[in-house]
Parts: C-alpha cells; structure tokens; sequence
C-alpha cells in the first residue's frame, strides 16, 4: 500500500488558516507560531504539487483547486474525529448501537420527542426501532433481542416494567356503513354480520390478533395506517388508538361506534429493559428520555 503523501495535521492547520482568516490569526488560535504553520502549509503544497492558497496582503485565500481539496479534507477529518471518539465512546461502555421494540400502539411522537432529545447525546450510537405486536413484543423481550421495549399489557413473566400511559381503543367505521346508523350496539351477533379489520400478532408462534370480537368475517393487516385506509373505502370495522382516530372521527371521515358495556378499551403501556445487568449509559439515558415524556401526563 502506498504511503500518504500528506498528514492529517497538515490539513487541519490548512483548515484552521481558511477558518481564521489567516497565518497570524490560525496561529494564535491555536497557541502555535506562525511560522510553524506556514512551514505545514507550504510542505503539503510541495507534497502535493498544487497550490492550495495564495496571500493577498495580510489575508491567505484558496485558489480553485485549494477549495475542492478541502472541502473533502473536513469530511475526512471529521470522520477521523468520529472514530476516535467512538473508540473512547467503546472504552467507556457507550454502546454503539440499541435496538428498541415499539408496540405499533404506541404514539410514534413521543418516542420521536424522546428520540430528538437523545440525539445531541448520543456520541453516534445508532438507533434500530422495530415495530411489534402483542406477543411479537413478548418474544423480543424474553429472547433479549431488544435494549429497551415499549409493550402493551401485563410484561412477560419475571420481567419488571416501568409504566408510561394508558391508551384508549374506540370501534370505529366508515359514516356511511350500516353500523353506523345504530346508536347503540347491544348485541354480538350484529356484529358478528360484518367484515372486522385486525391488526396481525408478530409473535412467531401466535395466532392472536388485536382486537377481534370474534367476527365471522375478518381482514387480518399488519398496522393500523392499512387498516384506516380500509376503513376510509367504507369496508369493515375495527378498535383504533384513539390518538390515531381522533382527527378522523373529529372530521367526519370515520365514525365511533357505541358498544354497550364495552364503548371502548383501554391498554396500558409499560417500558421494560430486558437485561438490567447488560444496559449501558446510552440505553440509560435514552430509558429516562421515553419516562420524561409521560411524567407530566
């Protein structure tokens, strides 16, 4: 492998020269000699056989090519600076990486919220979100396939949760299905008539779906954006987040449905970290993010 021709120190006093507007100002900047710095300069133009700066009176400017070569110069002495820090990051126990598990409930803004507040803390720690439902959340806690888990219901067995909110579900239809013209449904076997839309269980082993009444006819859909899509073509019902249903009902494109006895279902959400013993300060920090955003809820 050929050897550089040119130093990384070089380029960033040719950095600091164009950011300080000058030999004397990079200098004192950086607590070095003038001279030091344009001796640097002057060797990597040797080295490289361009000129990369010209003085103009008291100021050092770039010539053409000087300003293509260091703009990609900043891009690697960034990421050389990112490396370094990731290898300090790696000593110290920051993970370089988390995987959480979102219950597909689970309002998708308030994990963002968090998600933004982590960002400028993060040290580059890469984020993985996957989407699950019911027992598919299970599976990933209990296998230890996630850092940190947002589930509905009752946690896995021998798992601790820390709760965050309750999430309200209302049935909801098309205005303009039979249903809909019911004030109130009193009986099962009305229901029982028309198609019903369910959200499929990502658990590997489950047949379980959210929210069936036990319809004779039923859609089975991964999420609930294909599930209102459905609904909005006046075909099927289903129970809906009420944070995700709301604006709809509100605008007339969807209608609530009144159930006796069960208007509406309500869900609590809880956040559990599968492994206290192996967290690391970036999933403790991120844990405390997702908490904050409930505790004034």
């Amino acid at each position: 492998m050929d050897r550089a021709k040119s130093t990384l120190e070089q380029w960033r006093t040719l950095q600091a020269v164009v950011d300080y507007g000058g030999y004397s100002q990079a200098a004192e900047q950086l607590n070095k000699s003038q001279s030091s710095l344009n001796h640097a300069v002057a060797k990597l133009q040797a080295q490289l056989g361009i000129e990369l700066l010209e003085v103009k009176g008291r100021k050092a400017y770039l010539t053409e090519q000087g300003e293509v070569l260091l703009r990609r110069s900043r891009h690697i002495t960034k990421s050389v600076a990112e490396l370094e820090l990731l290898a300090n990051n790696l000593e110290n126990g920051w993970e370089p990486s988390l995987t959480i598990a979102r219950e597909i409930i689970y309002p998708m803004d308030k994990l963002v919220d968090a998600l933004s507040a982590f960002q400028p803390e993060s040290r580059g720690t890469r984020i993985t979100i996957i989407d699950s439902v019911i027992t598919g959340t299970h599976e990933l806690i209990t296998e230890q396939a996630v850092d940190i888990a947002i589930s509905g219901g009752v946690a896995p067995k021998g798992y601790l949760s820390e709760p965050l909110c309750d999430l309200n579900f209302l049935l909801v239809c098309h205005p303009q299905h039979p249903l809909a013209s019911e004030p109130e449904i009193c009986d099962d076997l009305l229901l029982a008539e028309y198609l019903q839309l369910v959200i499929k269980d990502t658990g590997q082993a489950s047949s379980t779906d959210i929210g069936w009444l036990k319809a004779e006819q039923r859609w089975t859909v991964s999420n609930f954006h294909e599930a209102l899509a459905i609904l909005n073509r006046n075909i099927g019902f289903c129970w809906v987040p009420e944070h995700l249903v709301t604006p709809l009902i509100d605008s007339g494109q969807l209608c609530q449905l009144t159930l006796r006895g069960s208007s509406h279902k309500k869900v609590m959400m809880s956040l559990i970290v599968p492994n206290r013993d192996r967290q690391g300060p970036a999933s403790e920090l991120l844990e405390k993010l997702i908490l904050a955003q409930h505790s004034k809820d």
